[in-house]
């Protein structure tokens, strides 16, 4: 796969996972803000699923590491901001 194509997939993939963790989280966004949730989310879930031993292969894998990466953002950021 070359290098733009992966870039794209990360984009679709981030904008899904960070859709879906709008949704389980009840956080309306843009488009835009839901990309940025779910790439910087696939990020924190790797990190955070690879410290507790779990990894994910695949698409569908490394949306359900970004939804719950997104998902742990959303919920550090309510925390901080309340």
């Amino acid at each position: 796969m070359s290098f733009i194509a992966g870039i794209i997939l990360s984009l679709i993939s981030g904008a899904i996972a960070g859709t879906i963790a709008g949704k389980i989280m009840d956080n309306e966004g843009s488009l835009f803000f839901n990309m940025i949730l779910g790439i910087i989310g696939g990020i924190v879930g790797s990190v955070v699923l690879g410290i507790v031993g779990i990894g994910a292969h695949g698409f569908i894998g490394g949306i359900i590491v970004s939804v719950i990466g997104a998902c742990l953002l959303i919920w550090v950021v309510r925390k901080i901001r309340s």
